[in-house]
């Protein structure tokens, strides 16, 4: 602390005291020294703990850089390990934490007084004046100054060792060796006795309160402080308001009551001490000379302050008094510098505590101002030199500009050159100095940086003396600097020196120790490095437990709390992904997130504690497979990216692990939106990052495998290209040695490995095994990516083995990939996959060499894989089917393919969730389209028809049932449980909006919205989480235990239709079966179709196309577009050349010889008498594969003496799923009779359409026939109604006819839409609705049963989504349709309904006969149109097809 000119005081005596004076002061050189002596001014004497009598120490101003002998080195280390890597060895950095306070002015109460020296006689001086002040315990401190106000030695006095009254010589420790001087004084006691009651009450009350204060420092008894600080307060109390003793008075009790709050730890004795500061200063009248010095106290007490509250207010107010105490700072005040100093200090622990830039900015300046002011002999120089350096180095942390980093070397370097070897503050600067090394190594990774920050952090040791305060923190110091060199290279020496000297920094201090905690924060740190490089249990236990107690020895509101509990949560999240505990990873979750919640909003660390709990976040969901974690991960990430600054130093880290988690989103859906993201966040972290930045190789590895990844998708050879490129750059960047670079080889070999498998070039494969062998051999034991490593050189074995033959390779791929396996720990995520592996070498061995127990391996490890409770599904699913298949293949008679099967069918379901998108849903299924009919087919070779009935059920319509599931009526549940039902309906609504609008974040190119995007991501994903587990509710409930649960064959057996029968037909390459069910019957009827092949399907698909085509009558579009030739959706209808290839009756005359007449017989259905009359049985055809394309309604025989077709035999209709039609026999429920109608309208001249004019006609005559036959109804043509309003009226009529275009989107089929005048009326809009009130839609347009060839068990069309909507029963078509002929087919087909209303039926329209109608409208086309066996007559009426009940 700088001191305070006093004038000496003469000696008052007090009577029955003892006092111990300082007296007889000389300064001379020593004795012995030749009368040659160097010239030497010496001006002034500096003594530290003297008093006056009766006066208590003052609040002296804080100048800024305070010479304060062992004053404590503030920490500037914390913590968070710098990177993590996972399996595929990914590198994500955890953003570093600094829990250093603000270094340079701590108050003091301890003050210095200057006393002058006079030349008594050559080479000697002596005190100008009379020295008579009062000695406290412990010595004093002496600095002699030159004339300059240079220091020129110093010495500390230990009276109290020494005999009284004697002459004691005390040599000075000089700062210039030529000069030896020696300081002679001694000691007197002059004890009193007499009476006091001659002086003032106040004035005795005074002294015995500076008697009890001075008592308490020496012994520390506190009702001594107590008793001074009740006898201020007393003559405080006495004193008038407006008496000129009043302000030191009020001086004494402030600095009593911090006296007694640094012993107690007391906060409302600094609280009154800063209302008293206050009022002192509020009693300064304005221009005095005292006031700049009142308001640097009180800045410098708020500040105290707010280091035990943590209250911003407490630091802006200390601003707010030293910018004012400075504007009161006269230009050429000599203490101008130090109080810019004070308010530097102020305003660089704002920037730490806020990130305002601003702030370190004018700190900067107001530091770097004072500097300039000070004189270079200065003994403060040093001092604010090294502040200075504080300030640039932290602008660097938030910026990461080189430059402020080389302005903080610079500055600290001349700090530490310019003061004397020996001076007391010299090992602080040099700690000051290590600091800023060891912060552009981490930036730069350059060793040399750290070496001469490990050299300035030792030699400030080794200048430290035992006992010294500032030692804990200078070992943990240098620890820091070990640790991390220990990351850069690898050396275990390193690494276990830092654990070293912090538990020895620990030792040294006390747990009360205000820097307790943070020393435990760095040894948890070291102890935590060492485990991720050995595996060794007990290291993370430790830290763990060192975390755990620097977090309990935090106060809630302390600024250095959320930065302990990040680390503690790391520690549990290594743990985790070393053991697999989830509760410690659900605690590290917890960690995160608490640290996260109590950050301020503008925390500038803010961002690096949400990139953690995003990683945390990662491993949850990598080792549980929820996607809610990954959603939270992106989310917290995004959050963290959009917080940072522009130019902040961890951006690129924080871009780098948000790319990451795009990336293992891709990994989970497939989504390619998702890897396109993780290339381009990545790209920009790249780009960020200045070159040599020691993260640089692991943010280019991570982009790298993103190439690569996208390469195995689109297998564009340009991304295989630009993924060997950056991984090369990142090894030639990564040092030799350096800990991570077997991660780079690696990852550098994967990617040779999947150009050799594209390019078969033997040269790639050998690059590969070369770059992963050397990973393997450069990892140490133990390290946990290990088995992931041997796992890919494995591959890469094996993968040659299967090019080249060479059973070495095939016998290397074993060893590797079984020790993998073996050294995994049980419970780990990534097992599945290297199981898998394991699996597939197994599986080529045998192939190879045709041995059993090699199959026996293969089998035994994919059903391992498949089976394990942990990792991805995609992977699980994969191993399922492959276990499977191999079952199936070599063993075809053995139940265990049965167990296969059902095990991927039930993992199948997890992979096309609710809370991914409808049209990312659509896209994950062609990859898994084929699983549930060769499943499937299995069960129907092993004689289990029920099983093939189930898996069909549950493996095709996935999308479609779950959209039907999330309008199922809840009429039922209401009963039971009206809330619960309320809030099921509630949350459907929210999912289907959610899983229909949301889109990517990818698609905005603004930062704020894909947050806001990712955000709506995260609460799609929650909204799925809180649906399970209201179905886990209605499940709990008596009757409710299969609700919305996959149907098993007795289940769908109790609810089919009362006559007719539903019959699902399985195609596959192995063969082609049917499944008949009956009402009424216990099981199904199980009907072979050994004639009928999956080849033969496809070769009548393809001819049917091509008559489609050639008659402008194509099943599909390309997009979204509509024909304008001819039809409903073509306009003018037309025979087109004759296609090569079978005519259309053909293709039916075969459908009806190999599929349907075997279906109808086993039936019985052909053994009706024609001249019995009477209905129809209805049969219900659901067909899977390319089945699907083709009109099984239409099959029979059109030419020759034996002509017959289904229509003789039966009334067909088709079902999505048979699931779906029991479900509307269970939920059959009458029709609300104010509802019950026929909506109709037409929209002829819809834009960008043909005129489809027929349309007009077609709807006039159905609502006159409707009003001639009293039924309710309403017609509205063209603009008469839009988009909106035909909504409205879907929900007030309880069928519709809608006449007109219709587009069908197969990738999205929610925006698949009917084209209106006035807009398009969107299927996702109607399946919004509640239409609970139902009954028929008549779809009179082109192609709205038309299904989509790459997932043909998905019913993506619009009589398909009309079901879903509600509607009971469709009519709809399977490719273009006449407007010429289309309004007499409508017209005869209500004719039918209207004939056969009964008497009751009033206004209501019925169309529960709708298949009978639209059979009887078909045979009336037919015969009045003439229709023969051409292909345009069969093209005219078989298109239209009836869908439900």
């Amino acid at each position: 602390m700088s001191a305070e000119r006093k004038s000496p005081s003469s000696l008052s005596e007090r009577q029955g005291e003892n006092r111990f004076y300082l007296t007889d002061i000389v300064i001379e050189y020593s004795k012995g020294e030749d009368s040659d002596l160097p010239v030497i001014q010496i001006s002034d004497l500096c003594i530290f703990g003297l008093t006056p009598l009766g006066e208590a120490e003052c609040f002296l101003e804080e100048d800024g850089p305070l010479r304060v002998w062992g004053e404590d080195d503030p920490l500037e280390e914390g913590g968070g390990v710098p990177f993590e890597g996972d399996e595929e060895g990914n590198l994500v950095e955890e953003g570093e934490k600094d829990t250093s306070s603000t270094e340079g002015d701590p108050l003091e109460d301890d003050h210095g007084l200057f006393f002058s020296l006079c030349e008594a006689s050559p080479q000697r001086w002596t005190i100008d004046g009379p020295l008579e002040w009062l000695l406290r315990p412990g010595g004093v401190d002496c600095v002699v100054s030159g004339e300059a106000g240079e220091e020129i030695g110093y010495a500390h006095l230990n009276w109290e060792a020494v005999p009284l009254n004697e002459r004691i010589s005390t040599p000075l420790t000089t700062f210039d060796a030529q000069f030896h001087l020696l300081i002679e004084w001694s000691v007197v006691r002059i004890p009193f006795e007499g009476t006091t009651e001659d002086l003032p009450v106040e004035e005795t009350q005074l002294g015995h309160a500076n008697t009890l204060y001075q008592r308490f420092k020496y012994t520390g008894h506190l009702p001594d402080i107590s008793d001074a600080i009740s006898m201020v307060r007393q003559v405080m109390e006495n004193t008038a308001d407006d008496d000129a003793d009043l302000l030191p008075i009020l001086n004494n009790l402030g600095v009593f009551l911090l006296c007694r709050f640094d012993h107690t730890g007391n906060l409302e004795d600094l609280v009154e001490a800063i209302k008293i500061q206050t009022e002192a200063v509020d009693r300064t009248p304005e221009g005095d000379a005292d006031l700049p010095s009142c308001l640097i106290n009180l800045g410098n007490l708020l500040r105290r302050r707010f280091k035990h509250t943590g209250d911003l207010n407490d630091v802006s107010e200390a601003i707010r008094a030293q910018t004012r105490a400075i504007s009161l700072t006269s230009q050429r005040q000599s203490n101008l510098a130090g109080r810019l100093t004070s308010l530097g200090n102020s305003l660089s622990l704002r920037f730490k505590l806020l990130g305002n830039m601003l702030d370190i900015a004018e700190a900067i300046r107001a530091q770097t101002r004072a500097v300039d002011l000070t004189p270079e002999d200065h003994e403060d120089l040093p001092l604010m030199l090294s502040n200075l350096g504080n300030s640039f180095r932290g602008s660097f942390e938030r910026t990461g500009n080189l430059q402020d980093l080389a302005e903080a070397i610079k500055a600290q370097a001349r700090a530490v050159d310019i003061t004397a070897d020996g001076h007391p503050s010299q090992p602080r600067y040099l700690t000051g100095l290590g600091k800023s090394f060891l912060c552009r190594f981490q930036r730069t990774g350059d060793l040399e940086d750290l070496a001469e920050a490990i050299k300035a952090q030792t030699h400030a040791i080794a200048l430290t003396p035992e006992g010294h305060a500032a030692l804990p923190g200078r070992l943990t110091n240098i620890g820091v600097s070990f640790l991390r060199r220990f990351e850069r290279t690898g050396n275990l020496q390193d690494v276990s020196e830092s654990i070293r000297v912090q538990m020895q920094a620990l030792d040294l201090i006390s747990e009360k120790d205000a820097d307790f905690h943070g020393l435990l924060n760095n040894l948890g740190n070291s102890l935590l490095g060492r485990f991720e490089r050995t595996g060794n249990l007990q290291d993370i236990s430790e830290a763990i437990r060192v975390y755990t107690q620097a977090v309990s020895l935090i106060p809630e509101w302390h600024e250095g709390l959320p930065n302990c509990l990040s680390n503690l949560g790391n520690s549990f999240q290594s743990r985790f992904e070393r053991i697999g505990n989830l509760e410690d990873i659900s605690e590290a979750v917890r960690l995160h997130t608490r640290a996260t919640d109590l950050a301020s909003p503008g925390h500038p660390n803010l961002s690096g504690w949400l990139n953690n709990l995003g990683l945390s976040l990662l491993s949850r969901f990598e080792r549980m497979g929820g996607l809610q974690d990954l959603a939270e991960a992106i989310r917290v990430q995004m959050r963290a990216v959009a917080l940072a600054p522009e130019g902040h130093a961890d951006l690129p880290g924080w871009l780098s692990n948000l790319g990451n988690s795009f990336f293992r989103r891709f990994l989970r859906t497939g989504n390619l939106e998702d890897l396109a993201e993780a290339i381009r966040v990545q790209t920009q972290a790249v780009d960020l990052a200045p070159e040599g930045d020691a993260d640089l190789p692991a943010w280019l590895t991570n982009l790298g495998n993103s190439f690569l990844n996208r390469f195995k998708r689109m297998h564009n050879l340009q991304d295989i290209a630009d993924a060997i490129r950056v991984q090369k750059r990142a090894i030639d960047l990564a040092p030799q040695g350096h800990a991570y670079l077997p991660r780079l080889l690696t990852n550098h070999g994967n990617s040779f490995l999947h150009r050799f498998k594209h390019t078969g070039n033997l040269q790639d494969i050998s690059e590969a095994i070369k770059l992963q062998a050397q990973a393997v051999d450069l990892a140490p034991e133990g390290h946990p990516d290990l088995s992931g490593w041997r796992s890919n050189l494995g591959r890469s074995f094996r993968r040659r083995f299967k090019r080249t033959g060479d059973f070495q390779d095939i016998a290397e791929a074993l060893r590797l990939l079984t020790h993998a396996v073996d050294l995994t720990p049980e419970g780990h995520a990534s097992l599945p996959i290297w199981l898998y592996n394991l699996a597939g070498a197994w599986h080529q061995r045998f192939i190879a060499g045709n041995i059993p127990e090699h199959l026996e391996e293969a089998i035994r490890h994919y059903r391992s894989a498949a089976t394990f409770s942990l990792g991805s599904p995609h992977t699980k699913v994969k191993a399922a089917a492959r276990w499977a298949r191999l079952l199936s293949e070599y063993r075809p008679q053995e139940a265990e393919a049965l167990t296969a099967f059902k095990t991927a069918i039930v993992l199948l379901s997890l992979i096309v969730g609710l809370e991914e998108t409808v049209q990312r849903r659509y896209a994950i299924i062609p990859e898994y389209k084929d699983l549930p009919l060769k499943a499937s087919t299995v069960a129907f070779r092993l004689g289990r028809p029920d099983l093939a009935l189930e898996w069909l059920e549950q493996g095709r319509c996935l999308v479609w049932g779950q959209q039907s599931q999330l309008h199922t009526p809840l009429d039922k549940l209401r009963v039971k449980d009206s809330a619960l039902a309320e809030r099921l309906m509630g949350l459907s609504e929210l999912i289907e909006d959610a899983g229909s609008s949301r889109q990517h974040s990818g698609s905005s190119t603004c930062l704020s919205e894909k947050a806001s995007l990712e955000d709506e991501a995260a609460t799609h994903v929650q909204l799925v989480k809180e649906w399970d587990g209201l179905l886990t509710e209605v499940r709990a409930i008596p009757g409710f235990e299969t609700f919305l649960q996959p149907l098993q064959c007795s289940a769908i057996l109790q609810h089919l239709p009362a006559s007719g029968a539903v019959v699902a037909i399985n195609i596959h390459e192995d063969r082609c079966d049917a499944i008949a069910l009956l009402a009424g019957s216990d099981k199904p009827l199980y009907i072979p179709l050994p004639d009928f092949s999956l080849e033969e399907a496809k070769q009548h698909q393809a001819a049917l196309n091509k008559q489609l085509a050639e008659q402008h009558l194509r099943a599909r579009d390309a997009e979204w577009s509509v024909e304008e030739d001819f039809g409903r959706a073509l306009g003018r209808f037309a025979p087109r050349k004759k296609a090569d290839g079978p005519s259309v009756y053909l293709i039916l005359e075969r459908l009806w010889n190999e599929v349907v007449e075997p279906i109808l017989s086993a039936l019985q259905f052909l053994d009706r008498d024609d001249n019995t009359g009477g209905t129809l049985p209805r049969i219900w055809w659901c067909p899977t594969g390319v089945l699907s394309f083709l009109p099984l309604h239409a099959a029979g025989v059109y030419m020759g003496s034996k002509q017959q077709s289904v229509m003789d035999y039966a009334v067909s209709s088709y079902t999505p799923t048979v699931t779906a039609l029991t479900h509307r026999v269970m939920r059959d429920c009458a029709i609300d009779t104010k509802r019950s109608g026929l909506f109709l309208t037409c929209q002829p001249k819809a834009p960008g359409a043909a005129s489809i004019p027929g349309t007009t006609n077609e709807v006039l005559s159905i609502h006159e026939s409707a009003t001639k036959h009293a039924v309710r109804s309403l017609k509205l043509e063209g603009d008469a109604v839009g988009p909106n309003q035909c909504l409205e009226y879907m929900e007030e009529f309880s069928s519709i006819h809608l006449a007109c275009h219709a587009s069908q989107n197969a990738s999205d089929p929610l925006q698949s839409q009917f084209l209106f005048h006035k807009g398009n009326l969107t299927l996702g809009s109607i399946m919004r609705k509640n239409l609970k009130n139902s009954d028929l839609a008549f779809l009179s347009a082109c192609k709205t049963s038309t299904g989509e060839a790459k997932i043909p068990d998905e019913a993506v069309h619009l009589a398909a989504g009309m079901l879903a909507a509600g509607y009971r029963r469709v009519v709809a078509t399977m490719w273009s349709i006449s407007d010429k002929h289309a309004p007499a087919l409508a017209t005869d087909f209500y004719e039918y309904l209207w004939d056969r209303r009964g008497e009751s039926s009033l206004t209501q329209f019925d169309g529960s006969l709708s298949a009978y109608a639209l059979h009887h409208a078909i045979q009336r086309l037919r015969a009045h149109e003439h229709l023969d066996i051409s292909d345009r007559s069969l093209l005219t009426w078989v298109p239209y097809v009836h869908f439900g009940y």
